[in-house]
């Protein structure tokens, strides 16, 4: 085979007639140039098998009992519009040809068939959807370093952090994304995977605080049937669905323990087990992981494996906070407004200049996603063909007491504790209090109390767990 051949050789063609003979003798043709092959003896047959798995190829007779070849080759347009189809027919017509390409057939060959002219144009029409493929990676990797850009700001820490995720990018190197929440870390973790070995792959993204604990297991590895009570059919874990692709672990300090044990070994082996199955599967996923808070406390408490935090820190990038990039607000606050003004089909007068002083001089706790609820909800209520102004900026509740409400259980310096031991009890004594008070005031409602306090719901449940204000 030649080598311009190789990256063809493997492909699976799907052999689409009902001549049980001509199928045997195209099947031994298209082994012999190094392509895998299945069959369908009709269109029905055909279909379903691409529930199971989607060829590269589809070579189909025009002439076949019940649906003929053209009306079976519009069906699977429809359903993949990219796959290309090779029509066969011993009725080598030109009102048939022209009626299969008009639905996107690709080529068009006539029985009694050339062995040579059919694996020609097998092979101009595979390497003719590699390219299309190929331009299409191209256009978006080109996109994705604009919508970096676009998405995020053009500010210089938004410059300096796209530096890093070209470095990185090409590298097998594992990595953590810091940075508070809503300021857009799977954004950052989405440009690493389309710049990278394996943006051919899946991106899969987990987010590690909103699965419950005794599903976390069975959610990353998968099971098999019978594996447990209510196992009534195999289930691939997400490890296995990002298989050739990235794994995107969000908020990856949410895991439990043990849970961290197995994805260490998972990296460490490349290969998963599902729960219930006698053998492990190997894998290949490059490993994306982001935590909201810095992981190194959760070390000194036993909570985070410091093993695991290494394997996943093989490169870090930290995403700014909002506040600290304040020449992105308004670009930003402009983007959005055009976006919604798009959804809701109305055009308001900009955003007046108080309002942008306004913007620029809030600490937005909440980050992009917090701006981004703002000026929605502003557009939203501004009067049309009117500027956006500061009464239309509807600011989450400011959480922090003044001073004088902190309450006397906020420790006092007593000079019998370091600076820095009186200033942690301090800071978790406060944060007790803002839990409670929050807690109060939506009733209890935990998702409510998380969203308003700007952490995760798991997040806050550890740390109503560590203060003991379980009811």
């Amino acid at each position: 085979m030649s080598v311009e051949n190789q990256n063809l050789s493997g492909k699976n063609i799907l052999v689409v007639d009902d001549d049980h003979d001509f199928r045997w003798i195209i099947g031994n043709v298209l082994r012999a140039g190094g392509y895998r092959v299945t069959q369908a003896q009709n269109g029905e047959e055909a279909l379903k098998s691409l529930e199971k798995e989607v060829p590269d190829l589809i070579l189909i007779d025009y002439w076949m009992p019940g649906r003929d070849g053209i009306q079976v080759s519009a069906d699977i347009k429809k359903r993949i519009p990219a796959l290309p189809i090779i029509m066969i027919t011993a009725y080598a017509k030109v009102k048939s040809a022209v009626e299969a390409m008009k639905i996107g057939v690709c080529d068009y060959v006539a029985k009694p068939v050339d062995n040579n002219d059919l694996l020609f144009a097998i092979k101009r029409a595979l390497e003719q959807q590699e390219l299309v493929q190929e331009v299409k990676r191209l256009r978006n990797v080109l996109n994705e370093r604009v919508s970096l850009y676009k998405l995020m700001g053009n500010s210089k820490h938004i410059s300096e952090l796209f530096k890093l995720v070209k470095k990185v990018a090409p590298t097998s190197f594992t990595v953590l994304i810091e940075g508070e929440s809503g300021t857009g870390k799977e954004l950052v973790a989405r440009s690493i995977h389309d710049l990278s070995a394996v943006k051919k792959g899946p991106f899969v993204a987990v987010d590690c605080g909103a699965i419950p604990e005794n599903l976390i297991e069975s959610e990353l590895f998968g099971y098999m049937k019978g594996a447990f009570t209510g196992a009534y059919a195999d289930k691939p874990g997400q490890f296995e669905l990002a298989d050739k692709g990235t794994l995107f672990l969000d908020e990856v300090g949410n895991l439990p323990y043990q849970s961290q044990q197995k994805i260490l070994r998972v990296m460490q082996e490349r290969s998963i087990q599902r729960l219930g199955a006698k053998k492990a599967k190997a894998i290949h996923v490059r490993i994306i992981a982001a935590t909201n808070q810095p992981l190194e406390e959760d070390i000194k408490s036993g909570k985070f494996r410091p093993d695991l935090y290494f394997r996943l820190k093989e490169f870090s990038i930290k995403a700014p906070a909002l506040r600290e990039r304040k020449e992105d607000i308004s670009y930003l606050a402009y983007r959005f407004m055009n976006e919604v003004q798009m959804e809701l089909n109305k055009k308001c007068a900009g955003i007046s200049k108080t309002a942008l002083q306004l913007l620029v001089s809030y600490q937005w706790p909440g980050n992009v996603r917090e701006l981004r609820n703002v000026m929605r909800q502003a557009v939203l209520i501004a009067e049309e063909s009117y500027p956006v102004e500061p009464k239309h900026l509807m600011f989450s509740p400011n959480i922090m007491p003044h001073t004088s409400e902190i309450n006397t259980s906020i420790p006092n310096y007593d000079g019998k504790k370091t600076l820095s031991e009186t200033v942690k009890s301090f800071s978790q004594a406060l944060e007790k209090k803002l839990i409670i008070e929050t807690l109060a005031k939506t009733k209890r409602n935990k998702s409510e109390a998380a969203r308003r306090l700007g952490i995760d719901y798991k997040t806050l449940l550890r740390k109503i767990k560590k203060y003991q204000l379980i009811n």
